[in-house]
Order: C-alpha cells, then sequence, then structure tokens
C-alpha cells in the first residue's frame, strides 16, 4: 500500500506513515490523556477539601485516581506530546523527507494509543492501580496488599506501562537513526536547530532510561502474572524496585524537560530576534546534563539503608547537575537583555516556564541535601517541587503549540485569547501548586493532614479548577482559530531561524520541492533532476515539469495498514494476558510445591482471557508476516550529513542502537540477580544448576554463530543451496538449545523447584527464560527468511539482512557466554 487518502478519510489515519501525520496523532492523543489525567487531579483536590477527606471517594478510589493522575501525566501526556512535536518537526528542521523508518514511526504510536486504551480498560477490570506512580515494592504485589487483589484490571495497568515503553524504544531508535543519518547536506551537529538538539539528547536518555524502566516491569509483570518472587521477598526486593525504578526515574526528570527547554531555546530566539547566548556552551550544558542524569538515582533514596557515604556521594552528584542548568537559565536571560523582547502568547508561556523552573530549581536544592531530605522527604514538599519542576515543561509545551500551530494548521489564532489563556494558567499554576509549598508538612498521597493547613490545601483546589479553566480556554482558541482563524502566512514570526518556516504552511506531504542543502552556508533548495540542468545542478525553490514528473514516480511510500495491525494485536494480546494470574494461581496450587500463603489471588479464572491470548498472537502472526513481505520504499537521502556514523547503513545503525537498549535490559536482569545473590549472602544462594545442560548449550550456541557467519558468506558468493542450508542449520541448532533448556526445565520441575519455589530459582527461571525469548524470536525471523530466500531467491543480491541477522543472533549469544557462568559455575 503507498497511495495516502485525504485527510478527512478515517483510512488516512489508520495507514499513514508519514512523519507529519504521525505528529498530529501524537499531539491529538496527547492532549486527550490530559483531560483524563486532569480530571483525575480535579476529583482527589476536591476530596482535599477538608482533613480527612470530603467524602467523594472511598480510600482506595483516592489512590486510584491519585496514582493514575500521576502515571497519565507523565508517562501519556508529558512525553507523548513533546514526541508529536519531534515527530513534525525534526525532520523538517534537519532537512530530511521523513524519519528513517516511516512504518516503526507508526507502529510506535498506535503501540502508544494502545498502551493507553488497555491502561483506560484496567478500570473496568476490578481496579485500576493504586499503588503510586512509582509502582513501590512491595506494593506493587498483591502479597502483600491483599485490599488491591490480583485483578486483571492492576495487571492490565502494569502491562498497559510496558506496552508504552516498548513504544519508547522504538521510536528513540528511529529517531536516533534520523538525526545522525539524515541531516540536510552541510548541516553538521554544532548546527542543528536547538529543539532538534534538545530532541536527540532526550531520545539517547529514552533509549537507556527506558530500557531499565523496561526490564524492571518485564520483572514485575512476571511477579503478577506468573508468580515469581523478585518483589515479594525481604532480601532487598524493595531496594531492588528502587534502584530499577529509579535509574529511569531521575533521567525522566529530564526527557520531560528537555524538549520543553528546546522550544524556550527557540521561541526566544525568535521573539527576541537575537541568536542564543553561548549557543555553543548550552549544548555542552545539556549534554553534561545527559550524562550526569544517570549518576545521581539514589538521592531519592536517602530514606533506605543504603551507608552514609555513598548518600554523600550522591548528594554531591545531585548538586553538581544543577551547574550545568545555572548556564541554561543565565543563557535565556541574557538572550532577552541583548534583544528586543516582542511579548506574544508563546513568549509569554515561555517566560512563564522559565520563571516557574528556577523556583521549581530552587527548592530541589532543598531535597539534594541529605539530612534536609531525612525532613522533607513523603511531604508536600516534594509534591510542589516536583510539579513547578515538571509543569512548567508543560508551560512552555503549550508554548510550543501557539508557536507552531500556524505551521501545522495553516491558520492563525487570537492574540487576545492567548494572552488571557496566559494570565489564567499562570495565576491557576500558583494557586494551585505554591500553597503546597506552605502546607508541607502534609504527607503525600493521603487525604488526612492538620486543620492549620486547610487553607492552604483549599487554596490549592480553587486553583486546580482555575489551571482547568486555562486548558478549556486553550482548547476554545485552537478550535476558533481552527473554524474561523485567519489564514497564516508562510512564517508569521520575523525573526524564526529555522528550516520549518521555509515551506508553505502546513507543509506538503513530501516536505520540500528540491533537495535542502546549507552546503554555502545558508539554506538553499536543490534541484538535483537532470532535466533542469541538463545533468548539472541548479539552486532555488522552483523545478520543471519533467523533474516534478520524474519526482513524483520516484516518490516513497507513505501507507501501510500493518503497523496499524501488528498494534491491534499486541493489545489483544496483552489485555489477554492481564487475566493470566488466576489460571497460574489454580496450576501452582496442584503441584506438590505450591507457593506459600497465596494472598489476594482469590480472583476466578476467565476463559476470555486466554481466548485473546490466542486470538492477539494470530493478529500479531499475520501481521508481522505481511509487514515483512510488503513492499514498502522509505524516504533515501542520497546526499547527507552523517557524522560520525557515515560508514554503516540506516537498518544497520538502528540495529545496533536496538542491541544498546537491549544491553540495558539484560544487564538490569543480571545486575538483579548479582544484586539478591549479594543481599542474601554470596555462598547462601541454594540453587543446584545442572551443569552439563549449560554447558552442552553454550557449544550449541557456539556453533549457530558459526553457521550465521558461513549463511552471510553463502549470500556474499550468491549460492542459494549454501544460504539455506546455513540458515537451516542455524534453526535447527537453535531448536536443539530450546530442547535442552526444556530437558533442563522440566527436570528442576519434577523435583518440586518451580518459579516461584525461592527467589534463587525464580531469578533462574525468568533470566534464562528471558535469554530463551530472544532465541524463539530469532527462530522466527531466521524462518520467514528462509521462506524468502525459497520463494523470491532473497538476500542473493543484496546480502545485508542477513548479516543484521547475524548482529542480533551473535548479540544473543554473547548473553548466554555470560549467563553460563553466571547461574552454572558459580
Amino acid at each position: 500500500m503507498s497511495d495516502l487518502p485525504p485527510m478527512t478519510s478515517v483510512k488516512r489515519w489508520l495507514v499513514t506513515t508519514n512523519h507529519k501525520d504521525v505528529g498530529i496523532l501524537y499531539i491529538t492523543t496527547a492532549l486527550f490523556f490530559l483531560l483524563l489525567g486532569g480530571a483525575m487531579a480535579l476529583l482527589f483536590r476536591v476530596q482535599l477539601w477538608e482533613p480527612g477527606g470530603l467524602g467523594i471517594l472511598e480510600p482506595v478510589q483516592f489512590n486510584q485516581a491519585v496514582s493514575t493522575h500521576g502515571l497519565l501525566m507523565v508517562f501519556w501526556f508529558l512525553s507523548p506530546i513533546a514526541s508529536g512535536f519531534a515527530n513534525y518537526l525534526v525532520p523538517l528542521q534537519i532537512g530530511a523527507k521523513d524519519l528513517a523508518f516511516p512504518r516503526l514511526n507508526a507502529l510506535s504510536y498506535w503501540f502508544y494509543l494502545f498502551s493507553g486504551i488497555l491502561f483506560v480498560l484496567s478500570f473496568f477490570q476490578g481496579q485500576t492501580y493504586a499503588g503510586g506512580w512509582t509502582l513501590y515494592a512491595p506494593l506493587n504485589v498483591p502479597m502483600y496488599t491483599p485490599a488491591m487483589d490480583a485483578t486483571a484490571g492492576n495487571n492490565a495497568a502494569i502491562l498497559a506501562l510496558t506496552l508504552f515503553v516498548m513504544s519508547i524504544t522504538i521510536g528513540s531508535v528511529n529517531f536516533l537513526t534520523t538525526i545522525h543519518r539524515s541531516r540536510a547536506e552541510g548541516l553538521g551537529l554544532w548546527n542543528m536547530p536547538m529543539f532538534t538538539w534538545s530532541w536527540l539528547l532526550t531520545v539517547w536518555m529514552m533509549l537507556f532510561a527506558f530500557a531499565a524502566l523496561l526490564a524492571a516491569l518485564l520483572l514485575l509483570s512476571i511477579d503478577r502474572l506468573f508468580l515469581t518472587e523478585y518483589f515479594m521477598t525481604d532480601q532487598g526486593s524493595s531496594l531492588l524496585w528502587a534502584h530499577l525504578f529509579w535509574f529511569f526515574g531521575h533521567p525522566e526528570v529530564y526527557i520531560v524537560f528537555f524538549p520543553a527547554l528546546g522550544i524556550m531555546f527557540e521561541t526566544f530566539q525568535t521573539f527576541t530576534g537575537r541568536r542564543l547566548v553561548g549557543r555553543k556552551w548550552v549544548i555542552i550544558a545539556m549534554v553534561l546534563v545527559a550524562v550526569q542524569s544517570f549518576l545521581v538515582w539514589m538521592h531519592h533514596m536517602f530514606l533506605t539503608t543504603i551507608n552514609l557515604e555513598i548518600k554523600t556521594l550522591y548528594m554531591a552528584t545531585t548538586i553538581g547537575i544543577s551547574l550545568p542548568f545555572d548556564l541554561m537559565v543565565f543563557s535565556l536571560i541574557y538572550t532577552m537583555v541583548k534583544g528586543r523582547v516582542r511579548f506574544t502568547t508563546p513568549f509569554l508561556f515561555s517566560l512563564g516556564a522559565l520563571v516557574l523552573f528556577i523556583l521549581g530549581g530552587i527548592t530541589g536544592v532543598f531535597l539534594g541535601a541529605v539530612v534536609l531530605d531525612y525532613e522533607f522527604r513523603g511531604t508536600y514538599w516534594v509534591v510542589a517541587h516536583f510539579h513547578y519542576v515538571m509543569v512548567s515543561g508543560v508551560t512552555a509545551l503549550v508554548a510550543g503549540l501557539y508557536y507552531w500551530w500556524p505551521k501545522i494548521t495553516g491558520k492563525m489564532y487570537s492574540e487576545a485569547l492567548g494572552k488571557l489563556n496566559f494570565a489564567v494558567y499562570f495565576i491557576g499554576f500558583n494557586m494551585l501548586y505554591f500553597p503546597m509549598f506552605l502546607a508541607w508538612e502534609t504527607p503525600r498521597r493521603v487525604f488526612h493532614y492538620g486543620e492549620s493547613a486547610q487553607i492552604y490545601h483549599q487554596i490549592a483546589t480553587v486553583g486546580a479548577f482555575v489551571l482547568g479553566l486555562s486548558f478549556l480556554i486553550m482548547f476554545f482558541t485552537f478550535a476558533k482559530s481552527w473554524i474561523s482563524g485567519p489564514t497564516a502566512p508562510d512564517n508569521p514570526w520575523e525573526y524564526s531561524r529555522t528550516a520549518e518556516w521555509a515551506i508553505p504552511s502546513p507543509p506538503p506531504l513530501e516536505n520540500w520541492d528540491g533537495r535542502p542543502s546549507y552546503a554555502s552556508g545558508r539554506l538553499e533548495f536543490v534541484d538535483d533532476s537532470p532535466a533542469a540542468t541538463d545533468g548539472g545542478v541548479a539552486h532555488g525553490q522552483g523545478n520543471t515539469a519533467e523533474a516534478s514528473v520524474e519526482h513524483e514516480a520516484e516518490h516513497a511510500d507513505h501507507a501501510s495498514i500493518w503497523p496499524f495491525g501488528i498494534g491491534v494485536g499486541t493489545f489483544v494480546f496483552f489485555l489477554g494476558l492481564s487475566g493470566l494470574t488466576p489460571f497460574v494461581a489454580n496450576f501452582a496450587e496442584g503441584t506438590a510445591e505450591p507457593p506459600e500463603g497465596l494472598v489476594g489471588f482469590e480472583t476466578q479464572p476467565d476463559i476470555m482471557y486466554p481466548v485473546l491470548i490466542a486470538l492477539g498472537m494470530a493478529i500479531m502472526g499475520i501481521s508481522l508476516f505481511q509487514f515483512g513481505r510488503e513492499k514498502f520504499d522509505a524516504p533515501v537521502m542520497n546526499i547527507a550529513e552523517r557524522w560520525p556514523f557515515g560508514g554503516i547503513g540506516n537498518t544497520k545503525f538502528g540495529i545496533w542502537v536496538f542491541l544498546a537498549s537491549d544491553v540495558i535490559v539484560f544487564g538490569a536482569a543480571i545486575g538483579a540477580y548479582i544484586f539478591m545473590r549479594l543481599h542474601m549472602g554470596w555462598m547462601d544462594w541454594e540453587f543446584d544448576p545442572i551443569t552439563m545442560a549449560g554447558l552442552v548449550n553454550t557449544y550449541i550456541l557456539l556453533t549457530s554463530s558459526f553457521t550465521v557467519i558461513i549463511a552471510l558468506v553463502m549470500a556474499e558468493r550468491k549460492n542459494k543451496s549454501g544460504l539455506l542450508g546455513a540458515m537451516g542449520a542455524t534453526v535447527l541448532l537453535a531448536l536443539a538449545f530450546m530442547g535442552v533448556k526444556a530437558f533442563e526445565y522440566t527436570q528442576k520441575m519434577g523435583d518440586g523447584h518451580y518459579w516461584w519455589y525461592s527467589i534463587e530459582y525464580s531469578i533462574y527461571y525468568v533470566t534464562t527464560g528471558l535469554h530463551a525469548l530472544h532465541v524463539i524470536l530469532g527462530v522466527l525471523v531466521a524462518l520467514f527468511m528462509i521462506y524468502r530466500i525459497i520463494s523470491i531467491d532473497a538476500y542473493l543480491e543484496d546480502h545485508r539482512p542477513v548479516e543484521f541477522f547475524g548482529l542480533y543472533w551473535h548479540f544473543v549469544d554473547i548473553v548466554w557466554v555470560l549467563l553460563f557462568p553466571l547461574f552454572y559455575l558459580m
């Protein structure tokens, strides 16, 4: 499928892979989740009107409202709306035709949408998750919170978050490949627009931070669905979750704020008419923050049993990470001082974001000090600080909506309404959050507090409704603009300096009439068609009729239904998984070694859930197969800036980036094993491995690496039978590996050592099972490649897919080489 239906057609939005369409889908969906999360906030703010609660919510309902508000805002609103801006604008700003992998871009969106739908459905499956947005152990497992029960709704919320993280990972790989390999000629990294720079660093942080969260969620999901014991023991389970979560959680603050910061940089430059002061130093400061963000996570754990020396070290890193932000703040201030400010709606929101962020940053310094953190942790001081930082980012994102609205829609909005929107927003924001500093002694996540704090909570509740009103004004402003607003010029801002303002509003499907180039030091559009210059190169906006015809004949595809199909199948599969726990509990009860004290597992099995699992797998299988068969021509930039990755292609670079995230997933799983074993005592670890089985499987996988190499050699030689034989041998060796693994698991279960038997066996089954899952996925890919070789003589003219498969397979083998000594020799 290549023809893209008109924008008024529903089919257009189901099949589109165009980056601008996907960006619009992200933005509109994120705004829906903003409204849903905001409604949850208004509910619990009304409950907080008086000490002990107003009575509109039961305690568990209050916990659900607080938890879902946090999860929706942090995950389903903040990052996705920034991703929507990036989808729409980054290719335009760097001169690309589209993202490197358009179908994966669409798949990323569908995973995001269906993850949100799954989360909403959790409300109708018993009850949704109520343990707080940080999902702290042991509150995240039913074993210690029987009031939560092991309902499908609780499981669905966790699985929805897992699906969301999968969406983020796919998007991160896509953006990193695009920005590093598809920049217009002459556009070096240093010269990229500041929004693109902020997004590049954001997706690098996303790649590693969300991989750690994915590992944590996989372990938690397996605990809930299959009754393993990662977060149910007294052997450091709570600390393990805190380490895994906050390794993600603190970079997440910058993941959320960096796109907002990029918008502030762009709008400050545009509306002061001045280049950003100290631009290169600002870029260096952002790089330092991105790196340091992974070195401060333990400041969220000052109240745990970590020794004082380590706490002191992390106090120093926490204070240290504020220094680059000081540079960025002063850069924005000096840009204003040296420029001529135009107080438009986008600039007002950006300026407001700067003011609010400064206050949020100052109050955060208190929490970075160990002694003060002992007093403030778990109070409304943290709530106020957190929102002054995170929602200051929202303020800048609203600035982005106003700034790029004319480009996206081709319509101008009312400046009077926009400024009214800002005034109501800024008043409501501070009415809502500043009183929380004054009521700081209130414990967070409860509706009981001292009567002296009542006036502050009442002001905050009024402020919440004022802030909500500001968003209604924003939606009204945009709706009025869309229906009856004046037509926007291509560039409504006098001093804008990025490439998206050099093309029509809204931009055409293919973005450019010619090839964007900065080779001369400024943006030009080059016509490379032979018809235009008799073989030469012409500069300018125009194309000849012949060139236009040739361009249309060679245009990239923009439509595919299969990303949507994969999204539907995955959604149905995850929905089915959410109701699996009762079946596993019944099975466990019937074994010789049932788990001790199954608490909170009273939910009865429902046959609907296994049916959904089977249906989801079928839809996924068909869609993935057709996705692989579909002829889809992604846009290719033959002339582009690719330093420092000019020597490898897009797909190969994308695979390397994906494997880098997979290293973090396996690293977290292996790290969990080492952490729990050290906590218990290395020599007290009671696990009896079948060493010979592990040794045999090591030889099998090492041999399979050689057969993959042989397959690549055969493909390079265009030897079809040799290629088939080598790929077939790889599959047979993988099946042999799985056979030995099945024998090993059967032996252990025959001895009564199931995965719920102890933490030692939980870790053994899950870690080796995660590796086995990678082997199974590799086998499925290899079988598809064999089908392609037989049916269309694939990979004989272009052997690169065999090489790419080899990269994945060698990675899987290397992981086993690490697992073998850890689980079988130690």
